[in-house]
């Protein structure tokens, strides 16, 4: 296997900002493009009595190098008095990180970013609990009154009209939390429930829900109920929130490197060595055999043991974070196992330099 310079730091540059990693609520992925603007849709109906709007958002998938949008849900508090802040992009010095949103007494800081039905960059004005039980504000959610009695009115002011979705960076939003949103921060939180969990899944595995297929503007960009994608609760983006630029050209056009074991390209095999000497020759092709079948077994190790935890998450129906911070990992192992494996190769190329060879005997 020969590994040129330029390939193993394009390996590691990738690694070290796919696991830039923070405390609880925070990171999953770190990109160096800014997700696409926040689409324009409308809000289905609340489905009933203690469900709490969480908005949609754009989610980055590294299998397909591409931002997919979760559609904003209805989703039931997890329990009563419960809140929920929006995850949200940062730009966090050399890429952008994602902040995991989380279940807790009172909204923290999300960014800034205008998600809308009361979720206008601080705080949420979408509705409150009183006891055991949620009212909804109608200014800014969409609630049937025939299903859900809890209900009042007060209107709200939004001055907040960006559709930008992330915070820092060109072209972010500059907000910065208060010091009551930083306490916050360190309060008791939930993470995300099952049901959210297997909501961005489903997000995930819809090809239609990609920006670079829908430029900006989701078929699905609401749902009534999470997990449920047809039916009469689906909402479509009525356009999208602002161009639609992709990644500028260059910036993503380089060849990913494999996530996972399982994904690593079989090593290629060292030329025959020919130092002129044939039985010194024939002793180092066999040290590269053999050097070759342990690398090959590595591979094959590796790919069965992270497969294994793979298995374990779905069963477990981990939720987002977990499943994010298993990937991270996954792809540490890997970059950790070829930078080895290269730092072998290398050192058995330099171990078989003709200037090393035993001189022939006459």
């Amino acid at each position: 296997m020969r590994i040129h310079s330029s390939v193993r730091t394009l390996v590691l540059s990738f690694f070290v900002l796919a696991l830039s990693a923070v405390s609880f609520a925070q990171v999953s992925i770190a990109i160096r493009i800014g997700p696409p603007p926040i689409p324009v849709y409308t809000q289905p109906a609340c489905p009933a009595d203690g469900y709490i709007w969480t908005p949609g958002y754009w989610a980055y998938d590294n299998d397909y190098n591409d931002y997919y949008w979760v559609p904003g849900t209805w989703i039931l508090a997890p329990q009563p008095g419960f809140l929920w802040t929006p995850g949200w992009w940062g730009w966090g010095g050399d890429a952008f990180i994602f902040h995991q949103g989380y279940w807790g007494p009172r909204v923290g800081f999300y960014g800034g970013i205008n998600y809308g039905f009361g979720y206008f960059g601080d705080g949420f004005e979408g509705g409150r609990w009183d006891h055991d039980h949620f009212y909804y504000n109608r200014s800014v959610t969409n609630v049937n009154v025939t299903n859900v009695t809890n209900v009042y009115n007060t209107t709200v002011i939004n001055r907040n009209e960006t559709r930008v979705s992330y915070n820092g960076g060109n072209g972010g939003l500059n907000a910065r939390p208060t010091p009551e949103q930083e306490q916050i921060e360190h309060e008791r939180h939930l993470p995300p429930v099952a049901a959210q969990t297997q909501h961005v899944q489903t997000a995930r595995t819809n090809p239609e829900l990609r920006a670079s297929t829908n430029h900006g503007k989701p078929p699905i960009a609401a749902t009534a109920k999470p997990n449920e994608f047809r039916g009469e609760g689906v909402v479509p983006a009525k356009e999208a929130g602002g161009e639609y630029k992709g990644a500028p050209h260059g910036e993503n056009n380089v060849p990913k490197p494999p996530a996972h074991a399982k994904d690593l390209p079989a090593h290629e095999k060292q030329a025959a060595p020919n130092t002129g000497n044939p039985k010194q020759d024939a002793k180092y092709q066999q040290q590269q055999d053999k050097l070759y079948a342990k690398q090959e077994q590595d591979h094959q190790k590796m790919a069965q043991k992270q497969e294994q935890e793979h298995q374990k998450m779905v069963k477990q129906n981990a939720n987002e974070q977990k499943q994010q911070q298993m990937e991270a990992k996954h792809q540490q192992q890997t970059q950790q196992m070829e930078q080895h494996h290269a730092a072998q190769t290398q050192q058995m190329q330099q171990h078989q330099q003709p200037s090393h060879a035993e001189p022939q005997k006459h």
